[in-house]
């Protein structure tokens, strides 16, 4: 089997990012996210694209959004150059769900599917450590000291991002954004559905699967 090229789609809470890192050793394949191809390419030149900016790195200094454009271009030389990839935090909507099919194919899309009720619990309950970034979970993966990281013995944070009321306008956001992508996908060949809510290891055991069958 050739390396296989994978969508893996959910929103915030799904676990996309644990099962993308399985994926990513598991297959030998390069984990594309957004946040890192931006941060890898903070200093890229984008003053031919007309933006406010010429490089991507000032927006992300200035705190604002990175252009779609300016994404799309940055997507797209990080799968170029991967040999097999898992692609987690892209296509937001639909305008980036169309520019990727101009970028590649995609052996499988697997969509993580949770309840709105498990997210929350899942994203209020999350700590991270606010020295080296470990993260854990109040119920699901507690520290062996309370409030301490077992890493570095950092202090352990509630973001003010995982509060209930940030969490649920994420949820919208994503309701309103990048739940139409997952619709984009979903009648084709190559898209499979999982059950979010199983235990980590029968989630993982679902996406081999699926990878597996349609690669």
């Amino acid at each position: 089997m050739s390396k296989p090229r994978v969508l893996l789609l959910g929103p915030p809470g799904a676990g996309k990012g644990t099962q993308s890192s399985n994926i990513a050793e598991e297959f030998d394949v390069e984990h594309v996210t957004t946040g890192d191809a931006l941060r890898s390419n903070k200093e890229m030149d984008i003053s031919e694209m007309d933006t406010e900016y010429d490089t991507p790195g000032e927006y992300m200094d200035q705190g604002e959004l990175v252009p779609d454009a300016v994404v799309n271009a940055i997507v797209e030389k990080a799968l170029t150059s991967a040999d097999g990839f898992v692609l987690d935090g892209y296509p937001r909507n639909l305008e980036q769900a169309e520019q990727l099919e101009d970028m590649t194919d995609l052996d499988v899309v697997i969509s993580l599917s949770v309840g709105e009720a498990e997210l929350v619990d899942r994203l209020t309950g999350r700590r991270v450590c606010d020295d080296c970034g470990a993260n854990y979970h109040v119920e699901f993966n507690p520290p062996e000291e309370e409030g301490v990281c077992d890493e570095c013995g950092g202090e352990l944070i509630h973001r003010e991002d995982d509060t209930e009321q940030a969490v649920r306008n994420r949820l919208e956001v994503f309701e309103e954004n990048t739940a139409p992508v997952i619709d984009h996908y979903r009648e084709r060949e190559n898209f499979v559905e999982i059950d979010g809510e199983q235990s980590l290891e029968g989630v993982w055991n679902d996406i081999e699967t699926a990878i597996e069958r349609k690669a």
